[in-house]
């Protein structure tokens, strides 16, 4: 039996009890105004069996660079790696590897690489692969036009989330046009997960990114999302580290306030959750609410983990213009810059509802694919 679940969500923002709705505006009117660079956290030892890019790529998705790449090369497309799925319509900027033991790269690589999609900036070695999920962060340079870009509320909403956090939303490029990858994912985990049916693991993805949104959800309406409840499983900023607080005194409230650390929730598997207290029974009522869903990830064997409910922004900017607005900012790898805009402006792409047609359709095709 499939649980009930309407579409669009309606998952509320943060900021409209503060400052009202924000204004409609636009984004991604064209590659160029969405722009994100990949931060690695380490540099390249320069010697090794794997060759690797850094590559700038317009308005192609990664998964397309790495064929070139196997093309190119003239390996098997296993031979490629990267770090995680960037976004299509943009410039974006992010590091590839080759495997090529013994072999020099082609001679005439830029060559057969370089067009007005794609640029090689840099090519050095490296003695491993490059892994999904090892890079540190991305780095966003945005442009937003039309009324929100000229609202005279734009700083102070800006200046809430840099003080405050952004909600760590899973963006509307998860659930694919209308939900679909949603609800091909809960009718797929109905009839029982196989690998055949998902090779990559988008549907299992859509279906764990949705609960974790319904918790998050659950929590902004009553105003827990920021802080840490008795139970808690927290997130220390900038890392994977975690503990459960079985209680909250002043100083683990004063250390999320000033995001040192941030409440957490379940992406659904297979095995305990980690939270108890208030914090887990959020997490009993999810289960609740979808428990298809739930006892369907289970059975498929994805196993449990925990997101951070609440991201900092890191080296936040913002610049007027006359008729736009730019944003510059870090989030940690896994966040969705659209989280970010859907604070700032309205469009409909971020009330995840039909998107338009044109550049603007296109999300990004960063972490579909991937089981957090």
């Amino acid at each position: 039996m499939l649980d009930a679940i309407d579409w669009p969500p309606t998952w509320p923002r943060v900021l409209d009890a503060r400052f009202g709705a924000p204004q409609p505006g636009g984004y991604r009117a064209a590659p160029e105004d969405f722009r994100v660079e990949e931060c690695l956290g380490f540099a390249p030892e320069g010697q090794g069996e794997h060759l690797w890019l850094w590559l700038e790529k317009r308005a192609l998705t990664t998964a397309q660079v790495a064929r070139r790449l196997a093309r190119a090369c003239e390996v098997a497309p296993r031979a490629v790696g990267y770090a995680g799925m960037k976004d299509r319509l943009a410039v974006t900027r992010q590091w590839f590897s080759v495997h090529l033991p013994g072999r020099e790269a082609p001679d005439d690589l830029d060559a057969r690489l370089a067009d007005d999609a794609l640029t090689p900036l840099e090519i050095t070695r490296h003695p491993r692969k490059l892994k999904r999920g090892v890079h540190a962060a991305n780095r966003f340079r945005l442009r937003i036009t039309g009324e929100a870009a000229a609202d005279p509320e734009l700083e102070a909403r800006w200046a809430w989330l840099c003080d405050h956090g952004v909600p760590n939303l899973f963006g509307p490029q998860r659930f694919g046009p209308e939900g679909r990858n949603l609800q091909r994912a809960a009718a797929l985990l109905a009839r029982g997960w196989r690998k055949r049916d998902d090779r990559d693991g988008m549907l299992l993805s859509a279906a764990r990114s949705f609960l974790f949104n319904e918790l998050l959800a659950a929590r902004i309406a009553e105003g827990c999302w920021a802080a840490p409840l008795p139970g808690e499983a927290v997130i220390l900023d900038g890392s994977a580290s975690q503990f459960v607080a079985e209680s909250v005194d002043a100083s683990l409230r004063e250390r999320a306030e000033r995001l040192d650390l941030h409440p957490s929730g379940v992406l659904w598997g297979q095995g305990a959750s980690l939270a108890g207290g208030e914090a887990g029974a959020h997490e009993a009522r999810l289960a609740e609410r979808y428990p298809a869903l739930c006892a369907g990830l289970e059975r498929a064997g994805v196993r449990t983990a925990r997101r951070p409910l609440r991201v900092r922004l890191g080296a936040a900017r913002l610049e007027r213009g006359e008729q736009e607005a730019w944003l510059a900012f870090t989030l940690p790898r896994g966040a969705f810059a659209t989280a970010v805009l859907r604070e700032l402006m309205d469009h409909p792409t971020l009330s995840f509802q039909t998107p338009p047609a044109g550049p603007e359709r296109g999300g990004a095709d960063a972490s579909t694919t991937a089981v957090q």
